[in-house]
Order: C-alpha cells, then sequence, then structure tokens
C-alpha cells in the first residue's frame, strides 16, 4: 500500500476514534442526567433509570437519522420544506413507537410500579413527546453543527498555513538561483581576465552555497549568521571590484539572540550591487546601516544610480523580480505592525529603509 494511503487510513482511524469518543461522552452525560432528572421528579431512581433506557436508543436514533441523512441530503442542498416535513414525520413515528414501548414494557399492566398509561394515543401526549423529542434533536444538531465548524475552521486554518508556507518556501527559493547566477557571473568576468582572485571567489561562493542551501530553511534565522552571510557577499564583490568599489557598513547596538527571516536582508544588498555598481562611473560607494534596538532592525541600504533610464530599464525588464520578492515575503512572513519598508528612487540615488522585528 502507497505511503500516501497509509498515511489517509492512520488520519480516519485517529478522525474515528476522535469523533466516537466525543459521541460517547456526550450520550453518557446524557443518559445519567435525565436519569438523575426524571428520579428526582418521580421520587423513583429505577422507574427514572428503566424509563431512560426505554427512550435513550430511541433519541439517539432520530437524533443520528437528522444529523447524518436528514440534513445532508436536504438542508445542505437546500431542499428546507423537504426537510421540515420528513423532521415532523420522523418525530411523530418516534413519538408512536415510543407510547407503545411504554405501554408493553414499563407501564402498570407489566411493571406494578410503572405509571398509569392507557393504550390511547391522545393530542396532547402526541405534543409534550413531540415537543421532548425534537428538544433533544435540537441539542444534538447544534452541537453537531458547532462542531463541524469548528473543524471546518481549524481545517480552513491548517491550509492557509500550508499554503503561506509552501509560497514562502518557493519565494525563497527564487531569491537563492537570482543570487548564484550574478554571482557566477561575477566568476566569470574573473575567469575571462584570468585573475587570481579566481580561487578565492569561488571558495567564497561555496561558503554561501553552503549557508544558503542548508541553513536558511527555517523561518527565523540568527541575525548574527544574516550578517556574516552580507559581508561573505560584500567580500566577494570588493575581491572583482577591487578600488572601483567602496562599502561603508556600520553596525549599531547589540545583535545577541536576535533572529530573522532568512536572506530578507541579502536581496536588498544584491539588488544594490545589481543596479548601483556600472562600468560608466569609476568609483561606486554601496552604504549599509544596521541600527539594533531590543524589538526592531533599521536597516537601510543605498546605491547610486549612474544612468536613471538604465536602471528603469532593467527594472522593466525584469519585472523588479528582487524587490518584489521581498516584499511578498515580509507579507506573508511578518504582520502589518511589524515591518516597514520605504523604499525611495531619486537624486540619482536608490535608497531602501527597512524596519522590522527582530
Amino acid at each position: 500500500m502507497p505511503l500516501t494511503d497509509q498515511y489517509r487510513n492512520l488520519e480516519s482511524a485517529k478522525t474515528f476514534k476522535i469523533t466516537f469518543r466525543h459521541h460517547a461522552i456526550f450520550w453518557l452525560l446524557y443518559f445519567s442526567l435525565n436519569t438523575i432528572r426524571w428520579a428526582g421528579i418521580h421520587n423513583d431512581f429505577l422507574y427514572s433509570l428503566k424509563t431512560t433506557a426505554i427512550g435513550f436508543p430511541i433519541h439517539m436514533m432520530l437524533a443520528y437519522f437528522n444529523i447524518y441523512y436528514l440534513m445532508p441530503n436536504f438542508v445542505f442542498k437546500r431542499k428546507y420544506l423537504s426537510y421540515i416535513v420528513l423532521l415532523i414525520v420522523s418525530i411523530l413515528a418516534v413519538v408512536v413507537l415510543k407510547f407503545n414501548l411504554t405501554y408493553y414494557l414499563i407501564s402498570h399492566n407489566v411493571w406494578p410500579e410503572g405509571p398509569e398509561v392507557t393504550n390511547t394515543f391522545t393530542a396532547n401526549y402526541a405534543l409534550d413527546m413531540s415537543i421532548g423529542e425534537f428538544y433533544v434533536v435540537a441539542v444534538v444538531t447544534s452541537i453537531k453543527i458547532t462542531m463541524d465548524w469548528i473543524s471546518e475552521h481549524r481545517r480552513v486554518t491548517n491550509l492557509e498555513k500550508m499554503q503561506l508556507e509552501t509560497e514562502l518556501l518557493f519565494l525563497r527559493t527564487q531569491v537563492s538561483p537570482h543570487f548564484f547566477f550574478n554571482t557566477l557571473n561575477n566568476i566569470y568576468s574573473l575567469a575571462l581576465e584570468n585573475s587570481k582572485k579566481t580561487p578565492q571567489v569561488v571558495l567564497k561562493l561555496s561558503e554561501l552555497m553552503r549557508y544558503l542551501l542548508y541553513e536558511t530553511k527555517s523561518k527565523r534565522n540568527s541575525l548574527q549568521d544574516e550578517i556574516v552571510c552580507i559581508q561573505n557577499y560584500l567580500d566577494l564583490e570588493r575581491l572583482r571590484y577591487g578600488e572601483k568599489l567602496e562599502i561603508e557598513m556600520n553596525i549599531k547596538g547589540e545583535i545577541g539572540e536576535k533572529k530573522i527571516a532568512p536572506i530578507l536582508l541579502l536581496s536588498f544588498v544584491e539588488n544594490a550591487f545589481k543596479h548601483g555598481v556600472s562600468k560608466t562611473i569609476e568609483k561606486v560607494k554601496i552604504k549599509i546601516e544596521f541600527d539594533i534596538t531590543p524589538s526592531f532592525l533599521y536597516f537601510s541600504i543605498s546605491n547610486p544610480i549612474p544612468d536613471a533610464d538604465d536602471f528603469n530599464k532593467k527594472m522593466n525588464a525584469s519585472g523588479g523580480i528582487g524587490l518584489n520578492n521581498v516584499k511578498k515575503r515580509l507579507e506573508l512572513g511578518y504582520k502589518d505592525e511589524e515591518f516597514d519598508l520605504a523604499i525611495e528612487n531619486e537624486d540619482n540615488n536608490f535608497t531602501v529603509n527597512l524596519k522590522i522585528k527582530v
């Protein structure tokens, strides 16, 4: 048997056990309370026990007939009139059955201590008994509807959670190939130049690949590890661009045990190099700020835009994959009050400011 089928069977068996236990507890409580109630009214526990025992299976039969047959086949299919008619007929049939069982099993004709019961089926008796049966059906149905609503709400919540996790995983896997693609381009450029820096770049890339492939599967990573990852990336870029590149990186505050969504900040850094470094200018400065407070990280990165028209063309061509990816991950992974992202593009300078809970 396939593992998926085995899993479904195990889940079904587990659900059945839970459902059976809940039903057993409910009917046990119902039987006990009903017996005690009638014992108090008639001042006769044995009579109450026998009366409840006679009516108990009838109540169960009517209740289950309603919730497992009438409601699915008529209420859920919007056949309300048919449902009402069939429910009334079912209740009257149960009342007739209960009347005969009472007369032939627990009345004074059979049991001397039993009640005075005639074999005349009156309208008042039918009305009184119907109200009682309707009460039982209403209580059981209300509980069933409530439990189904809770179960459905839990199921939908779990599905939404699974969908969220799947979407986050998909977005995260989009980041890594994007990053590798750009870094491999860097290595390719160095290889064409027969640069002695190539082995160092390959080593740094292997360290980054190890981190991105094996250390970014959790929802939150150590902020310290994320900063180290960014520093490795910056080392790669320094090796590639040499004196042409100036990087100013400042860290203020204590990192401690703070955590953040994996490779979130790296995406901003990678985007800054992708659009901020150009062969048309001699020197490029990338400025990165980490301001760490007890509850939030204030992250800022700015890079020049040497050619605004070229920048806009690149953004339009790629659809802004990097930034859109990050925005989506923020929306899925954090509550609205847990982050604030501001992006500025003016005076040939592109700046990202992110406030995020850590």
